[in-house]
């Protein structure tokens, strides 16, 4: 009969019952019913007891080996019995493993979220009683490297995409003992089916026609199609490798960005009938209504010098502005401008904050894949959620 021995320092044990410390009974007592498990698994593998001789004897034990746990409660030192031919595995690490991934996925989690690092040591000391150090939760999160390039990566060629949107936001970027700004491109897009996704995302030098068309190409090789609309500022790197890459796709000029560079160059007083008139073009709910009250701004305006920067950005990009009003009127309050991905950018711009310089290209490209994946998971939770109720 297998003998269930408890190698522990019982010492320790009741010296830690007659102090009161909770804490020290609570993990003594832990390692003694684990290292008594591990005990008794052995025996099972070995089929035959300690000082017990067999003629079907495969293997021997060997000692035991020091190994560490952190759980819940705190670091725990174990003693792990071994056999000679190394064949025997204890459960007990495999099925720990589990806590042990849970939590290093906190800790991720609190990282991806915008905890810094120096707060995630912090809190992991509070909650184990255990010093981790910063450089030990950034070495983990190099752990989320495969999940994100695996998720930018994927193939896109099972959805059409009418309607993509893209921007580029910069951040700054540790590279050979400088501090640079780097472009982060992001696009997103909404399905025929009005749901959003986010497609992908680069980290480039900068902001230039060769960046954006080789962007473009990347979604393309994913399997995007060329959509109806493609929705940006007036960036013309983007706009000549959008006309080279997605063939016969219509330019949305972002409506918000339009309006700014107009308002922007108006008189500072006394134009509150021009920027009326101006509002009332893209309040219109229909091209030809678009058209004829920008005909008429024209008309009433078009003469007075002061507006003369102002008419001019008008006219030449009024058409590009006012595409979305030929698309489905479900969608048009959603394609008209960049909000959308503003408030995406916004989102993440909050969680970089707290690095403020990254420490290389991958790290950028990393974290912030990071919480794209994990708003893109959001926002696929929120659809299924109104589908149900639906």
């Amino acid at each position: 009969m297998t003998q269930i021995q408890f190698n522990l320092d019982i010492d320790v044990l009741k010296e830690s019952v007659m102090n009161s410390d909770i804490d020290s009974v609570i993990k003594a007592s832990i390692v003694l019913v684990l290292n008594s498990v591990m005990e008794k698994e052995r025996d099972d593998f070995l089929q035959v007891g300690s000082y017990e001789r067999s003629t079907d004897r495969f293997d021997s034990r060997n000692g035991y080996y020091e190994r560490e746990l952190i759980m819940s409660i705190g670091r725990v030192n174990l003693r792990v019995p071994r056999t000679r031919n190394g064949g025997f595995s204890p459960s007990l690490f495999e099925k720990y493993a589990r806590c042990d991934q849970a939590f290093v996925l906190s800790m991720l989690e609190m990282v991806i979220n915008g905890v810094s690092t120096r707060k995630v040591k912090n809190i992991v000391q509070q909650l184990c009683g255990e010093s981790v150090s910063k450089s030990f939760v950034s070495s983990l999160t190099e752990q989320l490297d495969p999940i994100v390039q695996t998720w930018a990566n994927r193939p896109l060629n099972t959805t059409y995409y009418p309607y993509i949107f893209a921007d580029a936001m910069y951040i700054k970027v540790r590279e050979h003992n400088r501090v640079v700004s780097k472009a982060v491109y992001i696009a997103t897009a909404i399905t025929e089916e009005n749901r959003r996704e986010i497609l992908g995302i680069r980290v480039d030098h900068v902001e230039s026609y060769d960046a954006w068309k080789a962007f473009l190409h990347h979604l393309q090789s994913r399997g995007v199609q060329s959509p109806r609309l493609f929705i940006t500022d007036a960036h013309p790197g983007l706009k000549r490798a959008l006309k080279e890459v997605f063939v016969g796709t219509v330019w949305q000029r972002c409506t918000v960005h339009f309006k700014r560079n107009i308002f922007n160059v108006l008189p500072k007083k006394g134009v509150d009938e021009e920027k009326l008139g101006l509002k009332r073009i893209f309040e219109a709910v229909s091209v030809n209504d678009a058209r004829r009250f920008k005909d008429e701004f024209l008309e009433r305006f078009g003469e007075d010098s002061k507006l003369e920067k102002a008419t001019r950005i008008l006219e030449d990009g009024f058409e590009d502005a006012i595409q979305f009003l030929n698309e489905p009127n479900k969608f048009q309050q959603y394609i008209r401008s960049t909000n959308s991905l503003e408030r995406l950018n916004q989102e993440v711009r909050r969680r970089e904050k707290v690095i403020r310089i990254f420490p290389n290209t991958q790290s950028a490209f990393r974290m912030i894949g990071a919480v794209l994946m994990q708003i893109n998971e959001e926002q696929e939770m929120k659809k299924i959620i109104r589908s149900r109720k639906g």
